[in-house]
């Protein structure tokens, strides 16, 4: 038995995993193992790490075989997947922890498929005791974050009653590329998944326990509120899981308040209000570019979903499964993300306004993920006793209703990301943690 197994390490991103677990300040304090179909391939990771079974077990697995499944599941308390699309290979992994009320996470960023995780296994999983967190990488732990944490500033200055009206995200990364897997996964998305699925998956709320307001219509110009010098954007398609999630973290917030469970104060504060709206977009250098941006985006975007030959070209040069970047891309890459939050008028009409980052060193997509995800299968192992109230209860969550400021301190500790956020008042902001 391990504490943590992680599922697919011999791919990309899951060999990153193994090396930031293999030499995590915490490594005295829990045990894994790594898993994969491969026992060649997986040799060579633990080589290539310099890892000794006799330390880490090593596990063969067939994800399509669901007694291999079950095997490996029992030997951990937590499971990192990153076996992908999982639309395909995920669900087995997902019902087996069910089933042995063991606590999963992922790196997925398919609504659709998440849809169907909550509608299938939520309820299973809160009478099993098993946490299951999709979504704990790049998709969509940034966005997550920081609405969250917008939040307690804003409450911190304008007490509980204080609620959310817009939340804007700006995102800026440096150097991020794609990985053959998640090529993969957007493939599948186009031409494995039922179109009235994606359909139903895209619509607000479509994850969420409760229905919220509608969110700002998309657009081929953004800005950022209350910036100066101006910061414009295009429509970013990373929006359609993360507001997702996003939503679902605000309806989980809610209904625990609305139907009185656990601690009420508590969960009060975490709240963000019925008038809740979240929208973000990536950065470019001027409006103009913007808008040639989101052009350029949507019609090759029109041209992978609406011609066989296009897909059939673009997996020819894109990478395959198991590639990513260079080690000196892994470095070299970089993240921010601006957040701009602004509470519904209050009795005299006025407005706060907090403004948040999430700054991180290393590539988005690949490097931070592995980081990300990391941390978050640590917290399950080793600060259950400190979870939020709502997590212990079990079921499919998101980032932060399982981990909330306990992931946030994690983050920080890494030494590759930052978190931060602050009230603006005039032209002074006042940080608070």
């Amino acid at each position: 038995m391990v504490d943590i197994v992680v599922l697919g390490a011999t791919g990309y991103t899951g060999r990153l995993i193994a090396r930031y677990l293999a030499t995590h300040p915490q490594r005295s304090s829990f045990t894994f193992g790594l898993a994969a179909r491969s026992q060649s391939a997986l040799e060579g990771v633990f080589r290539g790490l310099n890892l000794s079974t006799d330390d880490v077990p090593a596990f063969t697995v067939d994800v399509t075989k669901p007694s291999d499944v079950s095997a490996v599941v029992q030997q951990a308390r937590v499971v990192i997947n990153t076996i992908g699309p999982y639309w395909r290979w995920g669900t087995s992994v997902v019902r087996a922890c069910v089933h042995h009320g063991k606590h999963y996470v992922d790196l997925t960023g398919e609504p659709h498929w998440v849809k169907d995780i909550i509608f299938e296994l939520d309820y299973a999983a809160l009478k099993s005791g098993s946490i299951v967190v999709p979504c704990c990488g790049l998709d969509s732990v940034p966005s997550d974050v920081l609405a969250f944490i917008a939040n307690k500033t804003l409450k911190s200055f304008g007490g509980p009653s204080a609620t959310i009206d817009l939340s804007t995200s700006a995102w800026e990364l440096g150097g991020a590329s794609i990985s053959g897997g998640t090529f993969s996964t957007i493939l599948t998305a186009l031409e494995d998944v039922p179109k009235q699925t994606m359909l139903a998956s895209g619509r607000d709320f479509a994850l969420s326990p409760v229905k919220g307001p509608r969110s700002p219509r998309p657009r081929m110009l953004y800005n950022l509120p209350y910036s100066d010098p101006p910061v414009y954007g295009a429509w970013y398609f990373m929006v359609l899981a993360n507001r997702q999630v996003v939503q679902r973290s605000w309806g989980l917030f809610e209904l625990a308040c609305r139907a009185n469970h656990h601690d009420v104060a508590a969960v009060a504060q975490s709240s963000y209000g019925p008038n809740f709206k979240y929208e973000e977009f990536v950065v470019q250098r001027s409006a103009l570019y913007a808008v040639m941006y989101s052009t350029i985006f949507s019609a090759i975007a029109g041209l992978l979903v609406l011609f066989l030959p296009v897909r059939w070209f673009a997996q020819r040069i894109m990478p395959s499964p198991g590639e990513g970047p260079s080690e000196k891309q892994l470095q070299t890459g970089s993240l921010e993300i601006t957040n701009i939050t602004t509470s519904s008028p209050n009795s005299k009409g006025e407005k706060i306004v907090v403004r948040s980052i999430f700054r991180g060193r290393g590539d988005p997509g690949y490097l931070l993920s592995s980081i990300i995800i990391s941390e978050c299968a640590l917290a399950l192992a080793l600060d259950g006793a400190t979870l939020p109230q709502i997590s212990k209860s079990g079921g499919v969550l998101t980032p932060m209703t399982a981990f909330g400021d306990i992931l946030i301190e994690r983050l920080r500790r890494s030494g590759r990301i930052d978190v931060e956020s602050e009230l603006l008042v005039g032209t002074e902001p006042r940080k608070t943690r």
